[in-house]
């Protein structure tokens, strides 16, 4: 790598490390506010709260002229969908279904936009940060596919085996606890190739 390549490489790369903590807080800025609501009031006030915070977020990027992700969008989606029937039907079994239809529509695009399209998006989304082999970007992939699909039986099972209340703290905690887990486990193994590329 050229003195010039690898200092746009590590301006990209710094500027994208300085983005990730609020992009991660505004992410998780509806789940945080459904926590809250839910143990000051209860399920169908936190539905709601989730719902307005979800459009809320849409609105802001709109607002500043920043790109809506289409994963904001099916979140939006799911959440009106879901949330809607839990108001509507006074039933919250439709609201605690949200993270597994959302968890196990990410496993289902991402596999069958490798599968049918021969295109991995795990790669489309990372390779402008680091250079992987072929096989790697594909147990990569498979990673994500296998995490998304893990998760939404996960909550699932908490759903229907705890309390609303227990639901609500894995929701929070536990869901975003095990995502943390899993990006920082991948990022200790893919931090050589990422050095390869400085070294490069």
């Amino acid at each position: 790598m050229t003195n010039s390549a690898s200092l746009k490489f590590e301006k990209k790369r710094g500027n994208a490390l300085k983005y990730r903590p609020m992009k991660f807080l505004f992410d998780i800025f509806p789940v945080v506010l459904f926590f809250i609501a839910f143990k000051l009031f209860d399920i169908y006030v936190a539905t709601s709260v989730a719902i307005v915070a979800t459009f809320v977020q849409i609105g802001w990027l709109r607002l500043r002229g920043r790109k809506i992700e289409n994963m904001l969008w099916v979140s939006l989606g799911v959440i009106v969908v879901f949330g809607g029937a839990t108001l509507v039907l006074q039933d919250e079994t439709f609201i605690k279904w949200k993270p597994t239809v959302l968890y196990w529509l990410f496993s289902i695009a991402l596999a069958v936009a490798a599968l049918v399209f021969r295109k991995n998006l795990i790669r489309a989304m990372m390779e402008g940060q680091m250079t992987l082999p072929e096989a790697v970007w594909g147990r990569l992939l498979a990673s994500w596919i296998a995490f998304f699909a893990v998760m939404g039986a996960l909550n699932l099972f908490v759903a229907y085996n705890f309390s609303t209340d227990a639901w609500v703290n894995f929701k929070l905690f536990g869901g975003i606890g095990l995502m943390l887990a899993f990006v920082v486990l991948q990022a200790v193994m893919l931090a050589r190739y990422i050095e390869d590329k400085k070294a490069d």
